[in-house]
C-alpha cells in the first residue's frame, strides 16, 4: 500500500467510526434485556429504535423504552400507522412512554398491514392528525427509499415526503430521514444526492444490513423490498452462501464514508443498523469500528 493509499484508508476509516458513533440502531420490542448490551458497547446517548412489528402493540414496547433510558441510551419507538387501532390507543402511549422513557422522538412509518387498524391510513395522515406534537414529540423520523417501494410509485414517495416535512414543520418538529437499507451502494450514493439537491438542510441517517447470517439477510431483503439489489447480486453470481459475504457491513458503510468525504456540506449524519432480532451482534460490530478495528 502507498503513502497516499494508506492515508486515503485513514480517512475513510475515520468517516466511517464517526458515522457509526453518531449513528443509530434498532432492537426487538420484546427484548428489553438486549438494552444492557447496547449499553455496554456503544457512546452514551445512542439512539436506539424499539420496533413495532404485528405482533406487538405500542404499549408492549414500553418495557424496552424504559429500559433504554435508564441506561443512559436514547430510545426511539417505531410508530406504524396502520397498525394504530385508535387516537387513544396512540395518545396513551405517547403520554407514558413521555413520562416514563422521556421520548422525545419517534419514527413514524406506514406498516404493511392490508388495512388499516384505526384512524390512520398512513404515516402522513398521522403526522397531519397533531397528535404527536401535543403528546410531546419534538423530531420525527421519516423513512426513505433508495430502491423505490414496492407498492407506491416513485413520485408518490417524493410527493409523500416533502409533504411530511411541511406537516412537522408546521407543528415545530425537526424532521429527519432514514433510509432502507440495500445492496446496491450505487444506488444508495444516488439516492442521497438526489435528496441533498431537493432538501440540502435534511438530516439524513443511512440504513445498512447489520451482520447477520445469508438465510436471514434474504428473508429480510425480500420482505422489505429490496429484492431488486438481491436480484443485481444474483446477476453478478452472488448466491444465497455468498450473500452475507457480499453484503457485510464493511463495505456498504465504506462506500458511504468516501462518499461523505468527498462533500463537506454532505447532509448525511450518521448510518443505522438494521439488526433482523441482532441487535447485540450489530452493537458488537459498531463498536469495533468505533474502536478502529474495521476490517
Amino acid at each position: 500500500m502507498t503513502h497516499g493509499s494508506a492515508l486515503a484508508a485513514d480517512a475513510i476509516a475515520a468517516a466511517a467510526a464517526e458515522l457509526l458513533a453518531c449513528g443509530s440502531v434498532e432492537m426487538s420490542a420484546h427484548r428489553a434485556a438486549d438494552a444492557q448490551a447496547l449499553a455496554q458497547l456503544l457512546p452514551s446517548g445512542t439512539k436506539v429504535y424499539v420496533n413495532h412489528l404485528p405482533r406487538n402493540t405500542l404499549a408492549q414496547t414500553l418495557e424496552a423504552l424504559r429500559a433504554l433510558r435508564a441506561l443512559g441510551l436514547e430510545p426511539v419507538p417505531h410508530i406504524a400507522a396502520r397498525r394504530i387501532a385508535s387516537c387513544a390507543e396512540l395518545q396513551g402511549f405517547l403520554e407514558l412512554a413521555s413520562a416514563q422513557a422521556g421520548v422525545r422522538k419517534a419514527l413514524v412509518i406506514g406498516g404493511d398491514d392490508p388495512q388499516p387498524a384505526g384512524p390512520y391510513a398512513d404515516s402522513l395522515a398521522l403526522l397531519r392528525d397533531g397528535i404527536l406534537a401535543r403528546c410531546g414529540i419534538t423530531e420525527v423520523g421519516i423513512a426513505g427509499y433508495p430502491e423505490g417501494h414496492a407498492r407506491i410509485p416513485r413520485a408518490a414517495l417524493e410527493a409523500a415526503l416533502h409533504a411530511k416535512l411541511q406537516a412537522a414543520a408546521a407543528q415545530g418538529m425537526g424532521a429527519y430521514v432514514v433510509t432502507q437499507f440495500s445492496f446496491a451502494p450505487g444506488r444508495v450514493i444516488e439516492y442521497l444526492s438526489e435528496l441533498a439537491r431537493a432538501a440540502p438542510e435534511l438530516p439524513v441517517y443511512v440504513g445498512l444490513a447489520g451482520p447477520s447470517d445469508a438465510a436471514t439477510l434474504l428473508r429480510y431483503a425480500q420482505r422489505c423490498g429490496v429484492s431488486a439489489s438481491l436480484r443485481g447480486l444474483r446477476a453478478q453470481g452472488f448466491g444465497v452462501v455468498r450473500l452475507v459475504t457480499r453484503t457485510d457491513p464493511g463495505e456498504q458503510l465504506r462506500a458511504l464514508a468516501q462518499y461523505c468525504l468527498g462533500r463537506p456540506s454532505c447532509n448525511v449524519v450518521g448510518a443505522h443498523l438494521f439488526t433482523f432480532g441482532g441487535a447485540a451482534r450489530s452493537a458488537e460490530w459498531m463498536n469495533r469500528v468505533i474502536a478502529g478495528r474495521m476490517a
